[in-house]
């Protein structure tokens, strides 16, 4: 016989039921739900078959409920500043104004060109990719015919 999972009463079932029903954000709606359903007493397998989550995301949204309270099951995702860009904004400006003229070879700037640069300033290979995502982010599009690159 499977045994209950145990909710702690931080909120009661109608606060529950409120907060995965009002939920804006789909991550902590169906946290919410999950929380009620167990709540309400429902087994975990019957959570899985209502929700579609696996007993073991089941249980961890229970335990970490358990633990930290409604708190713990707002989507946290929202709160990672993602990765530091690769460029400093000094960099960054640099390459802006840079890109306004022509590349070193007195021809217009690519993505390789780009590339080479950044290794250069930075001491590390680069790969022609953020070459090209350098000159997207700085908005810069010159319209030339791939032939114009090679002259």
């Amino acid at each position: 016989m499977t045994k209950r999972l145990t909710i702690k009463p931080y909120l009661n079932l109608d606060d529950l039921e409120y907060h995965y029903r009002k939920s804006k954000d789909p991550v902590e709606r169906s946290q919410f739900h999950i929380i009620w359903l167990l709540a309400q007493g429902k087994l975990t397998e019957e959570v899985c078959v209502i929700t579609g989550y696996c007993r073991d995301w089941i249980r961890k949204i229970a335990r970490r409920y358990n633990d930290l309270g409604p708190e713990a099951l707002r989507d946290r995702r929202h709160d990672n500043p993602g990765r530091e860009p690769l460029l400093s904004e000094s960099l960054q400006n640099q390459l802006q104004e840079l890109l306004q003229g022509p590349a070193p070879d007195g021809k217009s700037w690519n993505s390789r060109k780009v590339a080479e640069w950044m290794a250069q300033k930075l001491d590390r290979p680069i790969s022609l990719q953020r070459g090209w995502d350098y000159m997207h982010l700085l908005k810069v599009s010159k319209q030339i015919s791939h032939y114009q690159n090679y002259l």
